[in-house]
């Protein structure tokens, strides 16, 4: 292999720095199985509304493949953030629509909770505090460090949270409308539709900009080095003091 040919140490750390973004955004946001718990609720609903239009068998059958994911996931032991997240948010969807008996209230929730993500990433973003800052830092075990001590990824979340924040506004500017004009069938094919995509693009732009910037700085890293320095330094001390004592107590022995 020529020198030409042999991978550099920049070379290389650009690429853990990459594959530990994809797999820190790859726990954040629940991976592919946090998709299908965050699709087929949704997807039950308007699949069964479309056949029957019953509200109260849709809204049960909705609320309850979100009840077994969770079992599922406790039952494998399993992180289950995404789940019960999945859980409250039909089980809000479902209460709302069997008060109000329209079935489009079912989405409207959801749709209320994606406007105000939208606004939350937009304002903080502007704020100078991103949130998607605040939502990976400790992933990346960096908690708030990137705010004074990286500017880098600080921009770099700024600009993330930006891309959520309008890939979410210009997915509520399509749904708010169709909330008003379309039938419920209408509205849930279209809300599953755009389940996916605008979230997989606010992902791939997240990690584009992550990708790019500086490597996070380890905050545990240093709290676990400055512990293990400073009992080190009491070590020290103490051997030092053993020493001194011994010593002291030899010149006393003298006659």
């Amino acid at each position: 292999m020529t020198s030409l040919d042999k991978p550099t140490t920049e070379d290389t750390s650009a690429d853990d720095a990459k594959a530990v973004t994809e797999a820190a955004l790859f726990e954040a946001f629940g991976g592919v199985r946090g998709m299908v718990e965050t699709v087929l609720p949704g997807l039950l609903f308007v699949s069964i509304y479309t056949i029957n239009k019953d509200l109260h068998m849709s809204a049960i059958a909705a609320l309850a493949v979100s009840l077994v994911m969770v079992v599922v996931r406790l039952a494998m032991k399993d992180t289950v953030k995404h789940a019960f997240s999945g859980v409250f948010g039909v089980g809000f969807g479902v209460v709302f629509a069997m008060m109000t008996g329209n079935a489009k209230d079912f989405y409207l929730p959801g749709m209320l909770y994606t406007l105000g993500l939208a606004l939350a990433y937009i304002i903080t973003a502007m704020a100078g505090v991103p949130l998607i800052g605040l939502m990976l830092g400790p992933v990346f075990r960096e908690n708030l460090s990137w705010r004074t001590r990286n500017p880098g990824r600080k921009k770099a979340y700024t600009k993330a949270s930006w891309a959520w924040g309008l890939i979410l506004l210009g997915k509520s500017a399509i749904l708010f409308p169709l909330y008003w004009w379309a039938d419920t069938a209408q509205l849930g094919w279209v809300l599953v539709a755009l389940k996916i995509p605008p979230f997989l693009l606010a992902v791939y732009l997240t990690w584009v900009f992550l990708a790019k910037a500086p490597p996070p700085i380890d905050v545990f890293a240093e709290m676990e080095a400055e512990e293990r320095a400073e009992e080190e330094r009491k070590a020290a001390r103490a051997a030092e003091t053993a020493e001194n004592g011994g010593a002291t107590t030899g010149r006393h022995r003298r006659p």
